[in-house]
């Protein structure tokens, strides 16, 4: 039985933290494309009229979607290589969710032979005061849990 006046309350999306091999990264702001799909295939069985078979086919990701406030050009390098002379330089990734306190992982993926395959530089407006901040997608080849 459960203690009286304990809660279990989701985990805050805050307090993360990305490794990228031995790449040093800064900080992020925001990280999306934590996601995995399974595709399906419809088989419409003759003389079953009250539902359609679905059988799983390939499983796919998104790619990583990152942005940051520019603080070096590291990232840029690292897509330049890759577009202007074909050098593809894949990294392993780790995704880190902490608690409040900052102090324990809470939750934790992996990405394995990642590549940035878009990079967005900021968008410029000389009436605002934004802080100028970069998008990269990085592509991978599977996405893991581990915490």
């Amino acid at each position: 039985m459960p203690e009286t006046g304990s809660r279990r309350d989701p985990f805050v999306a805050f307090r993360f933290e990305l490794k990228l091999d031995d790449m040093s990264v800064g900080a992020f702001s925001e990280c999306t494309g934590i996601q995995s799909e399974t595709e399906t295939q419809d088989y419409n069985e003759g003389g079953v009229n009250d539902h359609v078979h679905k059988f799983p086919t390939r499983t796919k990701q998104s790619n990583i979607t990152l942005k940051r406030g520019i603080v070096d050009h590291e990232m840029w390098d690292w897509y330049f290589d890759l577009y202007q002379n074909g050098v593809v330089r894949t990294r392993n990734c780790t995704i880190i969710v902490y608690d409040l306190s900052g102090q324990n992982e809470v939750m934790k993926w992996q990405f394995n032979n990642a590549f940035p395959c878009k990079w967005q530089g900021p968008d410029l407006n000389a009436s605002q005061n934004n802080v100028a901040v970069e998008t990269v997608d990085l592509c991978h080849q599977g996405l893991k849990r581990l915490k």
